[in-house]
């Protein structure tokens, strides 16, 4: 499993692990993230079970497991949270945040040591230390009905879910270098898995008031810089819910 360091400041740290060439074929490859404060880590969508050795392996490389404070879910879905059972029994102590909506379903997962933080609908803020402060942005329906994106204004960075998602192969690159050939990875999964045009109009406009270099989404490459913005204008102009119709007109099962 690779691992990436994506923001290095003064008081904290964001590292990217993913594109694992070991994984079972059928099993759906996903980006982890986790944030590396003065105070506080932030284990942010760990992964499914079938990740866990690898993503603890892997994260004892940047940070000792007794400072693994938090646990982020961006929805209730088994490719990022599966883990769940394990990290309880790894990190009794840990607080895990996630929408209010889905505890009793996350539950599922294993939980018996760490805490349920439930986010209102409105989102809520963590205190990493040293001035750092991350912000749970609401992205709901997009694609889950109790969904958050992190932001962090500090590195100017918007982990965005499922949003700019794209199945990649484990030697693809990190970022989005032909922003146009990527749409193509983007365009079919954005159609089926984001549901509803007036939440996906309600998010841009929220994200586009956030001051942002990097997007990094749960499964794909990064976007910056410039490649942000080209996003957000073709996500803009994406009508989406049309996944099934889309296969129909193409005369597709």
């Amino acid at each position: 499993m690779k691992a990436i360091t994506i923001y290095q400041g003064e008081n904290h740290r964001w590292v990217m692990f993913g594109r694992d060439p070991g994984k079972p074929e059928k099993i759906i490859d996903t980006n982890q993230y986790i944030v590396i404060g003065k105070n506080r880590t932030l284990l942010i969508d760990p992964g499914g079970i079938e990740l866990f050795s690898t993503m603890l392996g892997s994260i004892l490389r940047h940070v000792d497991i007794d400072k693994i404070t938090d646990i982020f879910a961006s929805h209730q879905d088994p490719d990022i949270i599966s883990s769940l059972g394990l990290w309880d029994e790894a990190l009794p102590k840990a607080r895990l945040h996630a929408a209010w909506l889905w505890e009793g379903f996350i539950r599922h997962f294993g939980m018996q040591n760490i805490e349920y933080v439930a986010l209102p609908d409105e989102g809520g803020k963590i205190d990493m230390g040293g001035g750092v402060e991350l912000e749970f942005i609401p992205a709901h329906y997009m694609h889950s009905s109790g969904n958050f994106n992190i932001y962090d204004p500090t590195a100017r960075l918007l982990m965005s879910g499922d949003i700019g998602a794209a199945i990649e192969d484990a030697e693809a690159p990190i970022d989005v270098t032909d922003f146009d050939q990527h749409t193509l990875k983007m365009r079919g999964f954005h159609q089926r898995w984001m549901p509803s045009n007036s939440a996906k109009d309600d998010w841009i406009r929220r994200v586009r008031k956030l001051d942002i270099d990097i997007m990094a989404p749960q499964h794909g490459r990064l976007f910056k810089e410039e490649n942000v913005g080209k996003f957000l204008d073709w996500f803009d102009q994406l009508t989406v819910g049309t996944g099934i119709s889309n296969k129909n007109k193409q005369g597709e099962d």
